[in-house]
């Protein structure tokens, strides 16, 4: 639907809402020919800039039933803005006269129409609707209906931007973060004392560096879609390695030169040129970086760029609900990545291997954020009841002294005898034991856990299954997240603390015995899952969709209305 009327029908001067605002013919023609929502935003702007004509009453002028009387009804249901506008007097934000109304209406259009450079619906933050409303206001009461109508456009772009367009927990089971909505009566009573509309709105968004980052990927990946993409992948075939020549080894160095990793060559060969190139695209992309193109790194070199640019959408919606202050040191675990990291005034200052949960069900790793508040140096381990009933049970059944390493205990902690139990009379709905492993050497938590409380039971440790981090890809936990270094990790956040970490923790080793040591300050810990992240040089990188969550998130922004760009035919 056109939000103008034909141009055969338009007057000399045509009427805008505000109060007969006249403007000019030839702006009006321009602006139904070229149906730019851009354009008219911002001629919006500029008209109501024109001098006035026989305008209506400008909402602070106006009678005060009329207003605060459509104000109230166009409000009502909606506790927050109705308290926002009964507590100022039903005086109005956007609908008055003057330069701090004409800047506040502007930076709101301005706003709205920059709502896919964020990876947000653009029909969601459409202003076609609102433009329509406010050139077909007549009255008063009409103005109060416009008022409240760019409250709630403000209201839902500031919501979205600043905490995301999805609720985490309606997509997958194991998305339990807990995103910090803005509080609307909040976001009103700032934006109505802001010195700057436009800044006011441009600070909702997460002011991280990774956000930035990822606004320019999604930029650049969009501009390179609509351009054509990378052209064409490598044909399915036996590895390719170094000297080796052929129609696949061109197809594998053309895209890499489309992609950007290598300079553009003419060689046929597999050269030290590609393999320097497949080794920095091995590298970004969590890949051993052996510089051979075996199945996975043609895999993941053959992934569409549209692909690569759905996994930059989401991981800005994921930075959204993570817009919150993380703390100065905090502990981050990628889990796509694969690592867990220490965090210091934004720099990384400890780094280590991780393992997270299998990819089944019961055994993914959750994303959720806490605070890590003391480590256990020599833990005992406290056998999860999913295990006891699912995998030990079994073995009890047919032999009483099979997981031997482990303590059987009754209610009351106490360690009973394996020969004066039938253990196959019971399943798993009425075991009535508990089980546990004393601390040792082959302890499933090695020397040392890490403890951020929580109702998931999800922690961080050792572990004496050292081989599993020589694999790129390491989901083989029952959920918790497993270190490669951690006496090192252990040594690094108690380093704050004492100025001996090193004999701190040693000495509590060599006890022997459990031994909870705190961390002080308490350290926030953000359990992540990002599939699309960049480094601290700003580059791009992507790893694969582990639990296909990003895939799932994907889809409900795409039913939200976010969508990619066409290609060029």
């Amino acid at each position: 639907m056109d939000m103008w009327p034909p141009v055969s029908e338009s007057p000399k001067r045509h009427e805008l809402c505000f109060g007969c605002v006249g403007f000019p013919e030839e702006i009006y023609t321009m602006a139904f020919f070229l149906r730019s929502p851009a354009l008219i935003s911002g001629l919006l702007v500029a008209i109501l800039s024109l001098p006035v004509a026989d305008p209506l009453p400008a909402a602070e002028s106006a009678p005060a039933g009329a207003f605060s009387q459509s104000v109230a009804v166009a409000s009502a249901g909606d506790e927050a803005m109705a308290e926002f506008y009964r507590a100022r007097g039903y005086a109005p934000l956007w609908t008055g006269e003057g330069e701090r109304f004409r800047a506040r209406r502007q930076a709101l259009f301005d706003s709205l129409g920059r709502a896919a450079l964020h990876g947000l619906p653009v029909a969601r933050h459409d202003t076609a609707e609102l433009l329509a409303q406010m050139r077909d206001a007549r009255d008063i009461r009409d103005l109060g209906a416009v008022e409240v109508a760019l409250s709630r456009a403000f209201l839902r772009y500031a919501r979205d931007l600043q905490s995301g367009i999805l609720v985490p927990r309606q997509i997958d089971s194991g998305l339990v973060r807990e995103v910090a909505r803005p509080d609307p009566l909040v976001l009103l009573r700032g934006f109505a004392t802001a010195e700057s509309a436009a800044g006011f709105l441009a600070a909702l968004a997460p002011a991280t560096a990774e956000y930035r980052a990822l606004m320019k990927a999604r930029l650049d990946l969009e501009t390179a879609i609509a351009a054509g993409g990378w052209g064409s992948g490598v044909p399915g075939g036996p590895t390719l390695r170094p000297g080796e020549s052929g129609e696949r080894v061109i197809a594998l160095r053309n895209r890499l030169v489309a992609m950007g990793y290598m300079k553009r060559s003419a060689s046929p060969t597999y050269d030290a040129a590609l393999q320097e190139a497949v080794q920095r695209f091995q590298d970004r992309h969590g890949l051993a970086a052996d510089g051979i193109a075996g199945p996975v790194t043609v895999t993941e070199v053959n992934v569409p760029m549209e692909q690569r640019l759905k996994s930059v959408l989401v991981a800005l919606e994921r930075e959204r609900w993570l817009n919150m202050d993380r703390g100065e040191r905090h502990i981050l675990v990628n889990m796509t990545d694969y690592t867990t990291r220490i965090v210091d005034h934004g720099e990384v200052t400890f780094e280590t291997r991780s393992v997270i949960g299998m990819n089944a069900d019961g055994r993914r790793s959750p994303e959720f954020s806490d605070e890590m508040s003391h480590m256990v140096v020599n833990p005992t381990w406290y056998v999860p009841r999913s295990i006891v009933t699912q995998e030990y049970l079994p073995q009890l059944r047919r032999n009483p002294y099979a997981v031997s390493h482990l303590v059987i205990t009754d209610s009351s902690g106490r360690q009973i005898d394996r020969r004066a139990v039938d253990f196959t009379q019971y399943t798993a709905r009425n075991f009535p034991f508990s089980m546990r492993e004393p601390p040792s050497q082959r302890n499933a938590l090695g020397q040392v856990k890490f403890m951020f409380p929580n109702k998931y039971n999800i922690y961080l440790h050792d572990t004496p299954s050292k081989s599993l981090f020589n694999h790129d890809a390491r989901a083989f936990s029952h959920g918790c997240i497993r270190l490669a270094d951690p006496v090192d990790f252990a040594k690094a956040l108690l380093a704050p603390q004492t100025d001996d970490p090193e004999g701190l923790f040693r000495s509590t080793l060599n006890t022997g015995r459990e031994t909870r040591i705190n961390i002080e300050p308490p350290v926030p810990v953000h359990l992540i899952y990002r599939t699309a992240f960049t480094d601290g040089r700003g580059s791009l990188e992507f790893r694969r969709d582990v639990y296909g969550r990003d895939a799932r998130i994907w889809e409900a922004l795409a039913r939200a209305g976010v969508a990619l760009p066409e290609v060029r035919g």
